[in-house]
């Protein structure tokens, strides 16, 4: 029995989503000006894809059972290599990353305060009400 719910692993992988979308803008952010950087970016999308697109397997007691997996999948992490905003070749738009970095911080925030309300609820369930 799962007295937590989906929501918090579902709230634990949209925290781990930031943490790593986080820390690929401050990686960028701190190339700024490295010559040749291509700058990164996390797509949640694209992990999505590459889960739909795999092949589902499970151990089954009866051939009528449908196949699943329990593969965690982590975001996904691609260099933009098309994109030069410089003439060094360097790929990093401060603009840009400074309004990601806010908005993933927005989000992560929205998150952890959502994660602290379940554990409130928990916590309240546990001493009884009061």
């Amino acid at each position: 029995m799962n007295i937590y719910g989906s929501t918090i692993s579902m709230l634990e992988k949209g925290l781990d989503y930031s943490s790593t979308k986080g820390k690929m803008i401050a990686q960028n952010i701190a190339n700024i000006d490295t010559p040749n950087y291509r700058a990164k970016t996390v797509s949640f999308n694209e992990v999505l894809k590459n889960a739909q697109s795999e092949p589902i397997h499970a151990y089954r007691t009866n051939e009528r059972h449908i196949n699943f997996s329990t593969k965690v999948y982590q975001p996904g992490v691609s260099k933009l290599s098309t994109l030069k905003y410089r003439q060094d070749g360097n790929g990093v738009d401060m603009d840009k990353e400074q309004a990601d970095l806010a908005a993933n911080q927005i989000y992560y925030n929205a998150l952890v305060d959502r994660i602290n309300s379940k554990f409130n609820s928990l916590q309240n369930v546990i001493k009884g009400g009061r």
